[in-house]
């Protein structure tokens, strides 16, 4: 069962999201304008973002293509949403194939920390001067269940995914005092279209039997919209530095 709408809880107010054009971040941005938020739907495929559009026109969404992990796309993406940004939900993420420290390569490595890690800071650096000049603001980053234990992805993947939760808990340490609030959502297993195949037999004899055992059911993207749009919403606005896990009870294992 999906949460049901809030209306008008984003009227007037501007969102950004990344990875809007699949799984949970194409939901978020889809519930965050039905909630009255205009949107800045962002991706790497222009392909999508154009699906997107056609699916829904009536909501007015505003897209960029780019590699999210480039300055020059974080650029264009704060430019698109003008001069007040309310919300960013950092949604934009990749896997690394489950591989171990043994055998990852150094361009796995470094892809999935300039997505995961880098694009994350970049666009929480370039909306700071907006939300800090109206002395509001909402950052909600997507970690995973990687980012707080080490058996469910490979070693690029979980390291960025502590990393998120670092950067999330020092934003919010440093900028709460100035009315901005940095979360994170800690999803389990999630119905999207990431690509997550096992490129290690190593990875499948240590995590397989784990993964196979205490996963929960998988999580629809809706779902995980919901919890996102709440952190970002002013529902939770005595909430900040802080890890809301999605993920079925995973985390309580």
């Amino acid at each position: 069962m999906n949460a049901a709408l809030s209306p008008d809880r984003f009227s007037g107010k501007t969102a950004i999201v990344t990875g809007a054009g699949s799984g949970i971040g194409r939901a978020t941005a889809i519930r965050l304008a039905r909630e009255g938020a205009t949107v800045v739907a962002a991706d790497i495929s222009a392909d999508r973002l154009a699906a997107l559009m056609a699916e829904f026109p009536e909501l007015g969404f505003v897209t960029v293509d780019g590699d999210v992990s480039l300055e020059e796309t974080v650029q264009r993406i704060v430019a698109a949403a003008g001069d007040r940004i309310d919300v960013l939900a950092n949604v934009a993420g990749i896997m690394d194939g489950f591989l171990p420290v043994g055998e990852i390569d150094d361009e796995t490595w470094e892809r999935v920390f300039r997505v995961n890690v880098t694009a994350v800071m970049r666009l929480t650096r370039a909306v700071l001067p907006s939300m800090l000049e109206a002395g509001s603001g909402s950052i909600v980053n997507v970690s995973s269940e990687a980012g707080i234990r080490g058996g469910c992805a490979g070693v690029a993947y979980t390291a960025s995914k502590h990393a998120v939760i670092g950067l999330t808990r020092n934003t919010s340490v440093m900028y709460a005092a100035k009315g901005i609030r940095s979360n994170a959502v800690v999803p389990g297993g999630v119905a999207t279209n990431i690509e997550a195949p096992f490129k290690s037999a190593l990875a499948g004899e240590a995590l397989g039997p784990i993964l196979q055992t205490i996963v929960p059911p998988i999580a629809t993207s809706e779902q995980l919209a919901a919890s996102i749009t709440w952190l970002a919403s002013e529902d939770s606005a005595n909430v900040t530095g802080a890890l809301l896990a999605s993920d079925g009870g995973w985390s309580a294992i």
